[in-house]
Order: structure tokens, then sequence, then C-alpha cells
């Protein structure tokens, strides 16, 4: 696990080549999650939700990938970002992963439809031969926030 200083917040990172990686992730995730002060709920959901990135990023993509853990701050709320980033195969029909019970590998399908779920907002961007980038954000429940409606855009979807 890298750190640096960003914007006077400490941003970490997480390269995903290996199995154990992905707990290595979770523990990143709940580490920045309670040291920004997330209830104990919302710590479990970033924490599983990076643990399904982290996951897709060992599984899915041949070569592993990064994940980015971001304090982020938006006038009177406060989160954290969290950016998944890969130079895999890219995802051929991103609507169709992003449909509840769809498995490319035989699990239970609730891999991304769960992170959208988990985090209050999702976007993911793929092209094949390229890669995928999902970047979500997790604010906290003592912040004002609004609850935008999912919108489906051209190539990805959007919380």
């Amino acid at each position: 696990v890298k750190c640096q200083v960003l914007r006077d917040k400490a941003a970490c990172s997480i390269r995903i080549t290996r199995e154990h990686h992905i707990a290595q992730a979770r523990r990143t995730a709940r580490h920045k999650a309670e040291e920004l002060g997330f209830s104990p709920i919302d710590v479990s959901y970033i924490e599983t939700g990076v643990s399904e990135l982290a996951s897709n990023l060992f599984f899915h993509t041949g070569y592993g990938g990064m994940l980015f853990f971001i304090p982020v701050s938006d006038k009177a709320r406060q989160g954290l970002e969290i950016i998944s980033e890969d130079e895999g195969p890219g995802i051929s029909d991103v609507q169709l992963a992003m449909t509840d019970g769809y498995s490319t590998r035989g699990g239970l399908g609730g891999g991304l439809p769960g992170v959208k779920r988990l985090m209050d907002e999702f976007e993911i961007f793929s092209e094949i031969g390229k890669g995928t980038r999902i970047i979500t954000r997790k604010w906290k429940k003592s912040d004002p926030t609004p609850g935008p409606s999912p919108k489906r855009r051209r190539g990805y979807w959007k919380k």
C-alpha cells in the first residue's frame, strides 16, 4: 500500500496482482473509512464493495490492476472515493454486467450491481482491449446527501 498527501489528505493506492492483495485492499478500505469517521455499517459497506472490486481485478483482468482510496469533500460533505483501474480485456456488455444474477464465473452474480447498491455513487467506463475504470464514492451519513436517480448513459451506468 502506498499513501501520499493529496489536497491536504492522505490518499492510498494498492496494486492487485495476487489473491492476498484482496485482503490487503479490504484492510486498507476499513482503515481509511474508520479514519474518516464513517459509521460501522458504512465501513462494512465500503469494505465489502472494495473486496468485490479487488476480486474483479484479480480474477477477471488477467493482469490485475490498481485501487485508489481518496478522501473527498463536497461543500459540507466528506467521503471516500474508490477508483478501480485495469488494462484488462474490458467488459463487452456493461449493461449485462450490471444485471443482478449475471456471472461470468458461475457465482451468484451480485458483484458490480452489489457494489453500486453499497456505494452512494458509481460510474463505470470500459473499452474492449483497453480496460475498465470504476469510480465509486461513499458519503458520510451525517452529511446531507442528495440522492440522484440512476441514469443510463451510452457505454456505462451512472447512479
